[in-house]
C-alpha cells in the first residue's frame, strides 16, 4: 500500500515544468538579437511648392527667382522672370553637379540674401539624379583655411514639373 501511494505522489510531482534551460537562451537570445538588429535611420527634406504669380508680386520691382531644371540632355539654370543664365549638358553622359554647385556659389555671391530656388523635372527623372541635384542645391563643399566645409547655398527648394519648351538665353 505504501508503495502504490509513493507512485501516485510521484506522478503529481512531476507536473511542475523546469523552465531554467528556456530562461538561459532568452537570456542569450535577446541581447543577441538587439546587438544585431538593424536600426534605420530616416531623413527628410523639406520641400516646398513654387509660388503662384499673384497681382501682389506684380507691383514688386522683378526679383531674381532661380530655376533649375534637369532634363534628360542637361541642366538649365535660369532666372525664371529673366532667362537662362547657363546650359549646362551632360559629361561622359552624366550630369555634370561639379560645374552645377561653381555655376550656383557665382549666383549665390551675386545674391548673397537669397534662400530659395525652384527645381524642375521633367516626368521620368530618376531619383538618384533628383537627389543629387538637391544637394548640390542647397549646399556647396569650399575650401576656407586649409580645410573643406559646407557653405549654404539655396536650401529652401520648391519643386514641380519642367516646361515641355526650354528657356530661351537672357538678354540684358
Amino acid at each position: 500500500m505504501r508503495n502504490r501511494f509513493n507512485r501516485r505522489r510521484r506522478s503529481q510531482d512531476s507536473g511542475d515544468i523546469n523552465i531554467t534551460a528556456f530562461m538561459n537562451l532568452m537570456v542569450i537570445l535577446v541581447p543577441f538579437l538587439l546587438i544585431t538588429a538593424v536600426f534605420s535611420r530616416i531623413t527628410i527634406l523639406e520641400l516646398n511648392l513654387p509660388a503662384a504669380a499673384s497681382n501682389a508680386l506684380a507691383n514688386k520691382p522683378q526679383e531674381f527667382h532661380l530655376e533649375v531644371i534637369v532634363r534628360d540632355d542637361g541642366i538649365e539654370v535660369g532666372d525664371r522672370n529673366g532667362g537662362l543664365v547657363k546650359r549646362l549638358p551632360l559629361k561622359d553622359g552624366a550630369h555634370d553637379y561639379q560645374q552645377l554647385s561653381q555655376l550656383l556659389q557665382q549666383i549665390k555671391a551675386r545674391f548673397p540674401d537669397k534662400l530659395d530656388a525652384t527645381l524642375l523635372l521633367e516626368p521620368d527623372t530618376d531619383y538618384e539624379t533628383v537627389v543629387q541635384t538637391m544637394d548640390s542645391v542647397r549646399s556647396a563643399r569650399v575650401v576656407q583655411a586649409g580645410s573643406v566645409v559646407s557653405a549654404e547655398l539655396f536650401p529652401e527648394i520648391s519643386i514641380g514639373d519642367a516646361p515641355g519648351t526650354r528657356m530661351k538665353v537672357a538678354t540684358k
